[in-house]
């Protein structure tokens, strides 16, 4: 006879069970809630001992972050200070005996991170569904070496093969371009494209292209309005993934890049202002780097759930 467990034991584990998983949220968070803060703190504030968690907000960072600066002398300072025409952004640099001069390239840093994120994952996604299509479908000779092949291009570290490609991108007119971040990281995004997608239509039965081919339709448009449909879950699973190795990437992105093509990850730690590092910049760079791949993978959770527990169909 099953044992009857009582309701409030019941309600008293499921308080306990969302009281944990609080807790290791809050836990992981904290790197990012403390960079939250810094990225408000003033210059005083960041360098307290004690760290200090209650003070009052500045967007000191954030005028840091997009703004290049140059020291005014003090006859320059009193008389910068009489003007009428300065804004709320020039007034914090004031405070630091600063003037704008400029815009900063993070802007430009960060639009090169989104057309190199978003092409490369476009591009890996892509060629992914198709390879992971034909090997799911297809009989293919020596199909384990290939997808060990394919597999094995994840594993070297990006450091090993910087130098190789370095040269060959030089030699290509590759460097420090668009075209050639996108096509780099394709590549090693394609070897994690295929091997997920390729999990996920083993799971789509078979026996819907079959019904789908008697009733008239192409294998193009099989795959196109049968399988597609299917696979979305594990199509939004790789855009996530893919899109994050992309966006996070370093070391690629620190040798390969110079001016033109460099991505928003090499240039946020080398903020660097007239007194030294600004922490307060760098921590505002890295929460606004943040934003983007959060608000994908929100948009993309329910499929993200779902996916990453490769449970999409099952016979």
């Amino acid at each position: 006879m099953p044992r009857v467990v009582p309701a409030r034991s019941t309600q008293a584990l499921r308080a306990l069970r969302i009281s944990l998983a609080c807790v290791v949220c809050f836990v992981f968070l904290i790197p990012v809630l403390w960079m939250a803060l810094t990225a408000f703190k003033p210059r005083e504030a960041i360098v307290a001992v004690p760290p200090q968690i209650v003070f009052r907000p500045s967007l000191e960072g954030f005028v840091s972050l997009f703004t290049q600066r140059s020291t005014l002398t003090r006859m320059q300072m009193e008389r910068y200070r009489q003007r009428t025409d300065l804004h709320w952004w020039d007034r914090i640099a004031l405070e630091r005996g600063l003037v704008i001069i400029g815009p900063s390239q993070y802007v430009g840093r960060l639009t090169n991170s989104l057309i190199i994120a978003g092409g490369s994952t476009a591009l890996a996604v892509g060629l992914g569904v198709l390879s992971a299509y034909a090997f799911s479908r297809f009989r293919i000779k020596g199909e384990a070496d290939l997808l060990f092949f394919i597999l094995s291009t994840r594993m070297l570290p990006p450091v090993v093969v910087t130098i190789p490609i370095f040269l060959m991108y030089r030699r290509l007119n590759l460097f420090d371009t668009h075209l050639g971040m996108i096509l780099l990281y394709t590549v090693f995004n394609l070897s994690l494209s295929v091997w997920l997608l390729k999990g996920f239509i083993d799971e789509i039965p078979r026996e819907y292209e079959e019904a789908a081919l008697v009733d008239g339709y192409t294998r193009f448009q099989a795959f196109r309005r049968i399988v597609l449909p299917q696979a979305v879950t594990g199509i939004a699973t790789t855009v996530v993934f893919c899109l994050i190795f992309a966006w996070n990437e370093y070391a690629f992105a620190l040798m390969l890049t110079s001016d033109r093509a460099r991505t928003a990850p090499p240039s946020i730690p080398s903020v660097v202002g007239t007194a030294g590092r600004e922490w307060a910049a760098t921590a505002a760079g890295s929460l606004l780097f943040l934003i983007p791949v959060v608000i994908v993978a929100f948009a993309l959770r329910r499929y993200l759930l779902r996916g990453i527990t490769f449970g999409a169909i099952r016979r």
